[in-house]
């Protein structure tokens, strides 16, 4: 058992899907998931193992913005094994053409944390999603006729921005949409040769104004959950 999560050894499946949301993992276990088992509760971070298609899967709830991320990424990885880390999040749009409910895949995330600088001073680290998860979940979502768009994400430490034009900037280089966690997992993955990626539905709009409600986040979004399982 490790300091937030009290899993046994041998409970934690090799691939983790990671939803923000807790409660999201809880609804994530109980709907794709054969014979899940709540591993974790410390926090109320809720953790689950089961099967899909015969082959074990965990489901574990990370808080939100990459401190938290982090603490469950390394422990996952250090403490119990895990091999393939999927983000399975919301995200807000910074494209006209990035709609409600599209699914994006982070190629890259950018980011307004300072968790790299204190590494890499005075440079630039690029977080990167893995190629070979990367691949899987492109061409599972292509062979289901599931639409993707795939490029830079920005992982910010802010909710709230003090400017709210400011993401006009990031969207002017191309940054699909701005979510609080992949560039941290991007890099810890990095740093203990494992895999990560990044999929997620675009929960609101900056250019629109449009939002969906706190339980469509919740408990819906099921494409994005069908291509992170279809990478097994």
């Amino acid at each position: 058992m490790s300091i937030h999560i009290a899993a046994k050894k041998g409970e934690i499946a090799e691939t983790v899907l990671l939803p923000g949301d807790p409660l999201r993992a809880k609804w994530i276990a109980e709907t794709y998931l054969d014979d899940p088992f709540c591993y974790n509760q410390i926090r109320g971070m809720l953790g689950y193992t089961g099967t899909y298609k015969g082959k074990r899967v965990s489901v574990q709830g990370t808080g939100m913005g990459i401190p938290s991320a982090l603490i469950y990424c390394h422990e996952l990885i250090n403490d119990y094994g895990a091999k393939n880390l999927i983000r399975v999040g919301s995200a807000g749009s910074y494209q006209k053409n990035v709609n409600i409910r599209d699914i994006v895949i982070a190629m890259a995330a950018s980011s307004t944390s300072g968790i790299n600088n204190s590494r890499f001073i005075n440079s630039d680290y690029s977080p990167t999603a893995n190629f070979d998860l990367f691949m899987k979940a492109a061409q599972y979502a292509r062979d289901h006729n599931i639409p993707i768009k795939a490029g830079n994400v920005l992982s910010s430490d802010e909710f709230y921005e003090d400017d709210p034009e400011s993401y006009k900037e990031w969207a002017d280089f191309g940054v699909l949409c701005v979510e609080m966690e992949a560039a941290g997992l991007y890099t810890i993955a990095a740093k203990f040769n494992v895999k990560a990626l990044a999929i997620l539905t675009i929960s609101d709009s900056l250019v629109t104004g449009e939002k969906t409600s706190s339980q469509e986040r919740e408990t819906t979004f099921g494409k994005m959950i069908e291509i992170a399982l279809g990478t097994l």
